[in-house]
């Protein structure tokens, strides 16, 4: 039987005495040898360890759903039903969590039960303040306030790497909805907000990222999942800037949009993260496509643009390394010590 092993256990191994610390470290390098890719360049973050995972999330779904349907049921109106169904689904995914995620440590159904629960907290509280006189930005502020809290108590009490990533997200959303309500000409300058809200995110994940610059601890993780919000809200508002007809895009536009590109491969090759390349993807293909369109190659422009792109990211993948050594080494000290080390 194949099992897997993650860099957080094998440190709770080494804190038990099972193994010195060395040992461990030994363990490391001889797998990432044995893939030919230093460990810390392969971006690693707990998803699932094995069908089970799938197996008790799929159960975990079923009873969530369930336990709603019959709160919903047994409580007339629509507002307390909702509040019933609500608590419910609270209740039920904390619970399940301190078996689930606090004993066994089960990434993806820890993923899943924290979404349940903070679902259910917004739904709740939806409920509940529906009825108020409080005006609709003021209301999902509040209620994002409130959510966040409660993402942050669970976090206190599980530990689950996407909880801070689920906890920001939300209060960026519940600070801009405040900010409509409190200057309603704010929503004018919606996407420069956005952008500088993605590059606070961004930061705020690199202090994460540079606490654990061997990435062999859950604060990796949690970096990971911050960067995945950080990279949209940065690179759609810059993107979508540009891109300003859905018609056709300049050939100087498209000029620009790689441009770009490049610079967040540069980024994304020193931080060691792919969100921001990813992220962007959708752009550059789209520029591209039209600017082939627009020189009459209609039938076979996005697949040329796909294969170009496309070739050019696998080759960067499979040298990936290579490229973080070339540029890492022109970075000052002071930048070296932050970014994820090369072995």
């Amino acid at each position: 039987m194949s099992t897997m092993y993650s860099d957080e256990e094998l440190m709770s191994a080494v804190n038990a005495g099972v193994m010195t610390e060395n040992t461990a470290n030994a363990f490391r390098d001889h797998i990432a040898s044995e893939r030919t890719v230093p460990a810390v360049d392969e971006e690693h973050f707990q998803l699932i360890t094995g069908f089970n995972d799938i197996f008790v999330v799929i159960a975990s779904l079923l009873l969530l759903v369930s336990v709603s349907w019959i709160g919903s049921s047994i409580v007339p109106g629509n507002q307390a039903s909702t509040v019933m169904a609500g608590i419910l689904q609270v209740i039920t995914a904390w619970g399940l969590a301190e078996y689930f995620t606090r004993r066994r440590r089960m990434a993806l159904p820890s993923i899943v039960l924290l979404l349940a629960f903070v679902a259910g907290v917004c739904v709740t509280g939806f409920a509940l303040l529906a009825s108020s006189s409080m005006s609709n930005d003021l209301m999902k502020g509040v209620l994002g306030i409130v959510t966040t809290f409660a993402a942050w108590l669970h976090w206190q009490r599980f530990k689950v790497p996407i909880t801070i990533a689920a906890g920001v997200g939300v209060l960026l959303a519940a600070v801009m909805f405040l900010l409509f309500w409190f200057i309603p000409e704010s929503r004018t300058y919606i996407s420069p907000i956005i952008f500088v809200a993605g590059i606070l995110v961004f930061l705020f994940a690199m202090r994460w990222d540079s606490s654990d610059t061997k990435r062999q601890t859950g604060r990796s993780d949690v970096a990971f999942w911050l960067h995945l919000i950080a990279a949209p809200l940065i690179v759609h508002p810059v993107f979508s800037a540009l891109m300003t007809s859905k018609e056709e895009v300049s050939a100087f536009a498209a000029v620009i949009v790689a441009t770009l590109y490049i610079v967040i491969g540069l980024i994304s090759i020193s931080i060691d993260r792919r969100a921001l390349m990813v992220s962007a993807l959708a752009y550059v293909l789209y520029a591209f496509n039209s600017i082939l369109e627009q020189y009459g190659v209609v039938s076979l422009g996005f697949a040329f643009t796909a294969f170009a792109i496309g070739s050019g990211l696998l080759f960067l993948s499979a040298f990936w390394h290579r490229c973080r050594q070339a540029i890492i080494v022109n970075y000052p000290d002071f930048i070296r010590v932050r970014l994820p080390a090369l072995r």
